[in-house]
């Protein structure tokens, strides 16, 4: 074969490897994407900073599952917070803040509602993104933006995020006393695992 025709074949196929590896990678980037959170696995940490000491918590969640687009950013589904297993290990003050500061009987649930991914989610590996959405906290909805830490390993996420709720200025009462003073705003610090599948499996 004349050099020229073999280096017409080699720029050919390069092409045509080119276009396949495009083809391939807007697919497998476009393909929508279901997140199950599993609760068992999944810690929701929060502190609540006060005069001398801070109050540490946890909460458990109660489900999780998202479906997300890759191409768009879009995401929908919910991620819900049992409001009832509120825990410092205090009694005395998890009641009160069931009873007083939560209502938890009334308000049995946290829930975020994602909205907009705001990042580039790798394939495999970590990303850091942005994640807004509604939060809905003792009745009201928040319009909240929340930064993400995601590890993607095959079929398994792990996310993590830590971000200050002013709920106080969302209209929670503040415990605070004429002995004990706590700040109007509490931290949340959660880690979350999840599984990962296409959506049309």
């Amino acid at each position: 074969m004349p050099p020229l025709a073999k280096r017409k074949r080699k720029a050919c196929f390069a092409l045509l490897a080119l276009v396949a590896a495009l083809i391939l990678s807007t697919g497998v980037r476009a393909e929508e994407l279901v997140v199950t959170l599993d609760p068992a696995r999944t810690e929701i940490h929060y502190m609540l900073g006060a005069v001398a000491h801070t109050v540490h918590g946890t909460f458990k969640l109660k489900s999780g599952a998202i479906r997300f687009d890759p191409a768009t950013g879009k995401v929908s589904g919910s991620i819900v917070v049992d409001a009832t297993t509120g825990n410092s290990g205090n009694d005395g003050r998890d009641s009160k803040m069931h009873r007083e500061i939560l209502e938890s009987q009334k308000y049995p649930e946290i829930v975020f509602t994602p909205q907009q991914v705001k990042g580039t989610v790798n394939q495999q590996g970590a990303s850091q993104i942005e994640v807004s959405g509604i939060f809905r906290l003792h009745g009201q909805d928040h319009q909240v933006t929340l930064p993400l830490a995601l590890q993607l390993n095959g079929p398994e996420a792990t996310a993590s995020t830590q971000f200050s709720i002013p709920y106080q200025q969302w209209g929670l009462k503040n415990p605070s006393t004429f002995i004990l003073r706590v700040k109007d705003t509490v931290d949340l610090d959660i880690h979350a695992v999840a599984h990962v599948s296409p959506a049309s499996k």
